[in-house]
């Protein structure tokens, strides 16, 4: 009997390598900041890897990387895999104490993988160790380091089946009447902390969760339960800056794929405001995808201003180009609002645009 081969998919890949200069200078970035790369061709596409190191994980500050999708895509979605590393200085001293690195900060690398479905969007931070590890480590070196960056691209899909030239014949599916689906299922587990390994506090009150589940879902928490960091170990997780219902309210779509909180009526657009930053936070696209939408539908004179500051602090550029296509046309009601003075004191970048917009309508 002979065996056949043939390629499901095939798939482009780059490495490429980044020096950061002036390390010490880009500690000084907000947390909401980031610095790109020139644009990567790979796949038939654009990409820019976004650099920070100052992300923000349960109150320290990460060095972390994001890939970013600048082309449009030509078909559903782009499937990619990013993936990082720190490089090791190939100076004599750290050379000669090279595996001693290492032992102190462990393997610094992450991965993700993501499914690209329009212009402009992230992959999520890979956050990959503490800066304060990596500088007492010594891998930082006349005020520079080098991360090691591949990205893979799919770049053929299956061809779809031809159905009419196909005879099969599926089984009649079950009766649906006592089966659940996945999402309750993983919901009762939640409930009810069946086999719960972790519990995570967050202003004061408690959460029992499942490591695995909350990795699957995050990238931050794969790298905290799941690479070089005490919380591997760790049972109790104190996370900060956080509202606990807000955190409820990601956990439960980390498990269910569903958010409640977005549909009523008196506080939706409020818990997604919330909610846009804490998925940002934790690379939960999907998430982040829900709330802008929310906020997009949900755009009013109160909240126009907040909401843009928002948008443009966790860069959601379809909902910035709705709020200041909104604002542009409501501007002096929006201009009486506490949020205009919090906007252009945070971001007043963003005045060009409004500028721009405001001119438009009246061309």
């Amino acid at each position: 009997m002979g065996v056949s081969f043939s390629n499901l998919t095939d798939a482009a890949c780059v490495v490429h390598q980044f020096k950061i200069n002036g390390y010490s200078a880009t500690k000084s970035m907000a947390r909401t900041d980031s610095l790109p790369s020139k644009r990567l061709a790979v796949g038939g596409y654009e990409w820019e890897v976004h650099y920070t190191p100052s992300l923000v994980v349960d109150g320290g500050y990460w060095i972390a990387f994001r890939l970013v999708l600048l082309s449009a895509p030509r078909r559903n979605d782009v499937k990619a895999a990013f993936r990082c590393r720190l490089l090791y200085t190939s100076s004599n001293s750290l050379q000669q104490r090279g595996a001693c690195v290492r032992d102190a900060i462990g393997n610094v690398e992450g991965q993700i993988s993501h499914a690209f479905k329009r212009a402009k969007e992230s992959s999520g931070w890979i956050p990959l160790r503490k800066r304060n590890d990596v500088e007492a480590a010594g891998v930082i070196e006349n005020d520079s380091f080098t991360a090691e960056c591949t990205i893979t691209v799919v770049t053929e899909l299956p061809p779809e089946p031809d159905t009419a030239k196909t005879n099969v014949v599926r089984p009649p599916m079950p009766p649906l009447s006592g089966l659940h689906s996945l999402h309750h299922d993983l919901g009762e587990l939640l409930s009810k902390a069946t086999g719960s390994d972790v519990v995570l506090v967050v202003s004061g009150e408690t959460f029992a969760a499942h490591k695995a589940i909350l990795a699957s879902r995050s990238p931050v928490f794969m790298a905290q339960f799941f690479g070089p960091m005490k919380e591997t170990r760790s049972e109790r997780v104190e996370i900060m800056d956080m509202e606990a219902a807000v955190f409820g309210a990601m956990l439960r779509f980390m498990y269910t794929d569903m958010v409640q909180e977005l549909e009523r009526q008196e506080d939706g657009a409020i818990i997604a405001q919330h909610l846009l930053a804490a998925a940002d936070r934790y690379g939960l696209d999907r998430l982040k995808s829900m709330c802008e939408d929310k906020l997009c539908d949900g755009t009013r004179v109160e909240t126009a201003a907040t909401t843009l500051a928002l948008a443009e602090q966790h860069c959601c550029p379809k909902l910035k180009a709705r709020c200041v296509e909104f604002i542009a046309a409501n501007l002096d009601d929006v201009m009486a609002t506490e949020g205009y003075k919090h906007l252009m004191t945070s971001s007043p970048l963003v005045l060009n645009d409004l500028l721009r917009a405001v001119r438009g309508r009246k061309n």
